[in-house]
This record gives C-alpha cells, sequence and structure tokens, in this order.
C-alpha cells in the first residue's frame, strides 16, 4: 500500500490515513473515514451510512467491490480484513470449451477490467469480473462455469434451485477438480473451499459466510429476482459473481435487480443459433383441438363469470401484478374469490380436455419407440396421463428417491416415456429425449424455452428434436400459446 497522502485537499495524519475495512453481519464496515473521504467515496458508492453503534460506516456487502475500486482510496493506506484471500491454485478442469463457450467466458472475463490473478494468485477485489450468461439448456452451461472457478482459483460458493441439482453439481465439482466440496442444502451444512448451497439454504446463511467467497455463481439465476433471493447476493462480499440462466428476461422486470445484484447480461445466444452444430435441430408443431359440447358449455359460463368480474373492477389482468391483485382481493371480496375460481375452472377444462387426451393418444402412437416427456401444468392432469397410458409421472409430491429411479430407467430404456407437471423444467438432469409434448402450461417464455431444451442435446444419429403444443382453440389458452411463441 501507498503511505498516506493528500486527499481532496485533506491531508491526513499517519493515524488518521489508516482506513480499516471488516466483514460484519452481511456488510463492510469502515473505519477511520474523514468527512471529506466519506463524501468522496459516496459519489461511487451511495449507500455509505453512518454506524451509530461503531461511529464508523457501513455498505452493503454487495458494494465491496466497487468501493475498492473507487478512486479515493487508490493512494489511501486500506487494512482490508474483509475476505479470507486466498487461492486455489491447482484446479484443473479437463474440459475443452467449445467456441461459444469460450465466447461466453471470454465476454464475461472482459467485464470490469480483469486482467488475471495478483503476482500472489489471489482475485483482485476491484478488477473481478461479474454478469449473466444467457443459453439454452443443454448447451453447457455448467462447463463454463467449471472454467470460470478454474481460471480465477478462488473459493467459490455456487448456488442453484434444487436439492437435485446442488446434488448434480457436487458430483461435477467432485469428479472435476478432486475436492471434497462443500454442501449446504438436503440435510447438510458443510462449508469447503467450493462450496454448494440451495437458495434457500443460502438465503439462511449468506451473512454469516458471507466473507468467505471470491466468487458465487448463481445457476437458474432469474430465481434471484425473487424479493427473499434477492438477499444472498446483497449479503455476499464475493466480488467476483456469475450468473446462469436459458431465460434471463423476467415479465414482472425483476431482471433489473439481477444486473445490479449480479452484473448486467453479457453475452446471450439463443437455440436457433446452436441447433444443427451443437443442439439438435428442431421442429416445433402446434396442434389446435376443440373443446366437446359440454366443455365449451362449462368453459364459457366461468370465462363470462370472469369477465364480467374484471369488466367492474378496473383489474386489466394484462400482467402478474394484476394476478396478485385479484387474489388479494379474493380475500375479502366473494366476487373476486367467485372470479379467480371460475378462472381456474375454465383453466382446468381447457388443459385436460378429452381432445387434448385424443390428440396424445396419436402423438404417443406416431412415435413409439422414442423418447418421449409429456408436459402439463397440473398435477391432475400428469396423473391422468400416466393412468390412461400407463405412463410413469413427476409431480412434486413425487418423493426424491422414485423421481432418480424414475429418470434412471428413462436414461437406461427401460420407460421411453414420462410425464410431469412443471417440474423437470428446470433444476434436473433430464436423460435425453427427442419429442416433447407440451399439453398446458403458462405463456412464460422462460418456461416454453426451458421445455424445449429438455430435448435438445445432440442426437447420436444426427436426428431433429420434435416438440408439439396442443392448444384448445377458441379459449384463452391461444393468447398463451402466442405469448409463448412471440
Amino acid at each position: 500500500m501507498c503511505p498516506p497522502t493528500a486527499v481532496f485537499g485533506v491531508t491526513p495524519t499517519a493515524e488518521e490515513g489508516v482506513i480499516e475495512l471488516r466483514y460484519e453481519d452481511g456488510t463492510v464496515r469502515l473505519e477511520g473515514l474523514t468527512p471529506e473521504l466519506v463524501s468522496a467515496l459516496r459519489e461511487h458508492v451511495p449507500e455509505l451510512e453512518s454506524d451509530p453503534r461503531s461511529g464508523g460506516r457501513r455498505v452493503p456487502a454487495l458494494r465491496y467491490a466497487p468501493l475498492r475500486a473507487a478512486p479515493a482510496l487508490e493512494e489511501i493506506d486500506v487494512r482490508d480484513r474483509v475476505l479470507e484471500r486466498s487461492s486455489l491454485s491447482e484446479l484443473r478442469s479437463a474440459y475443452e470449451l467449445r467456441e461459444y463457450q469460450q465466447e461466453a467466458l471470454s465476454a464475461w472475463l472482459e467485464t470490469d477490467r480483469w486482467a488475471g490473478l495478483e503476482p500472489d494468485g489471489t482475485l483482485p477485489v476491484d478488477r473481478a469480473p461479474a454478469g449473466v450468461l444467457e443459453l439454452p439448456t443443454g448447451s453447457g452451461k455448467t462447463v463454463i462455469a467449471l472454467k470460470a472457478i478454474e481460471r480465477l482459483a478462488t473459493p467459490t460458493l455456487v448456488v442453484v434451485p434444487t436439492i437435485d441439482l446442488l446434488e448434480q453439481w457436487q458430483r461435477e465439482l467432485e469428479r472435476e477438480f478432486d475436492l471434497e466440496i462443500g454442501r449446504f442444502g438436503g440435510g447438510e451444512q458443510r462449508l469447503g473451499p467450493i462450496t454448494v448451497s440451495t437458495y434457500d439454504s443460502a438465503y439462511l446463511k449468506a451473512d454469516s459466510v458471507g466473507d468467505r467467497f471470491g466468487l458465487v455463481v448463481f445457476d437458474e439465476v432469474h430465481h434471484l429476482g425473487g424479493e427473499g433471493y434477492r438477499e444472498i447476493a446483497r449479503l455476499l462480499a464475493a466480488p467476483a459473481r456469475l450468473g446462469l440462466t436459458a431465460t434471463f428476461e423476467r415479465p414482472d422486470g425483476a431482471h433489473e435487480i439481477i444486473e445490479d445484484v449480479v452484473g448486467p447480461l453479457v453475452y446471450r445466444i439463443s437455440p436457433d443459433e446452436l441447433a444443427g452444430d451443437h443442439l439438435a435441430p428442431y421442429d416445433v408443431k402446434r396442434f389446435e383441438v376443440s373443446l366437446t359440447p359440454e366443455e365449451r358449455e362449462e368453459y364459457d359460463r366461468n370465462q363470462e363469470v370472469f369477465a364480467d368480474y374484471l369488466a367492474t373492477s378496473n383489474i386489466q389482468f394484462s400482467s402478474g401484478s394484476d394476478y396478485q391483485e385479484l387474489v388479494k382481493r379474493s380475500g375479502s371480496d366473494p366476487e373476486a374469490r367467485e372470479a379467480l375460481l371460475a378462472r381456474q375452472r375454465a383453466r382446468e377444462i381447457t388443459y385436460g380436455s378429452e381432445a387434448k387426451i385424443d390428440a396424445l393418444e396419436g402423438i404417443l402412437e406416431d412415435h413409439r419407440g422414442e423418447r418421449i416427456i409429456v408436459f402439463t401444468a397440473f398435477n391432475d392432469l400428469a396423473y391422468d396421463v400416466s393412468e390412461r397410458f400407463l405412463i410413469p409421472t413427476i409431480t412434486h409430491q413425487t418423493g426424491a428417491a422414485e423421481r432418480r429411479e424414475i429418470l434412471e430407467r428413462f436414461r437406461n430404456g427401460t420407460y421411453t416415456r414420462i410425464a410431469t407437471s412443471n417440474v423437470l423444467d428446470e433444476g434436473v438432469d433430464v436423460p435425453d429425449a427427442n419429442v416433447a409434448v407440451v399439453l398446458s402450461g403458462s405463456g412464460s417464455e422462460r418456461e416454453f424455452t426451458q421445455r424445449l431444451g429438455r430435448i435438445l442435446r445432440p442426437k447420436a444419429d444426427g436426428g431433429r428434436a420434435l416438440l408439439y403444443e396442443v392448444v384448445a382453440s377458441e379459449t384463452a389458452e391461444e393468447r398463451t400459446s402466442r405469448r409463448r411463441r412471440e
């Protein structure tokens, strides 16, 4: 460090010129700041606030990296005790990156002027890379993250949404780096130089381990837009941050929050750009089916109840917040509750119509012997499909052991088709399939892209993947399908 010098016209004494930084409960505490230095730092870190308990200052741990990069600290004697600065220099990954994977990694490394490790092999706090990569399911996002961990060679926390993903990451990291991997989740709380955690466990532990990691990897980073989960990123001091997702933008605009706490979207590539070379080429077929007369009558009756309420309530129902407003009103307004139930009944009619089940029967017949995943929006429909066609099904109610057994039998060919209600959209290592059938779902681009990604891994025979979308005509589901495709 340089000796104390004049800062913005103030020449501190030797004692005054020493600034101490410490991590404490999800914040960075600063001691020894002069009023002039406080003003200068706030130009770069506006969140700098006074701490009545210690007489010093604090910033959220999230702002540790920009704080260290502030010009006002360049010629100040800073005693930085925020992170345990250590190196994992023996990390070696055997993976060779494909061209687009290398482009993604390079785009991330180029953020914030990162030029390599310090001479002692540690991570430079003020030049740590941070940003989000958007690549399709099956394109090897995990491989890119492994190379990023190798490259930065710093203690790392990997945060994932499910226990299944936690176990997959743990196996991959142990196999690749020959290390004992720490784990937060699934009944274990074990810290390691590289640790994998569920979002739920990280939310509970972030403030107590926020000074232990130089890099944090957020898998399925769109989850971080949730009101509670975003606190994980705020409580960690990790200067290097990598977000991975197949679909970055959120309908509620929360991707802007993710940009603030992880970094901007620095690389994006679509399934179409990879299809044929790195992913299987694919086709999407859309089938329209008609409701039976009885289904049509019941559907129209429920839709009318729902539409009449919207017309008199000033709810446009064009966004997620409109739906939340209806749910909120239903707690005290009987008419709102009836409208909400009517909407639910109408959706159930369209999602589980007899014609859809008949269409599925034809698709299964046309693709005998091929690996097929049937996606539904409701558990009841998944179980109906399972019972009608003797197909194993996986829902949120399926135990972990049973789920692993079903997927393993799907992988080895004992089962050639499975049904599911949303739980295979993400966070599960699904064996190769080449046909997907969407019987029902939301208008979310993310959901559609993730389901498509389940069949896009390259086929040994070079064949094309095929996704069927079965839609009830002249219903609200047509608009849902249009939003997905747009």
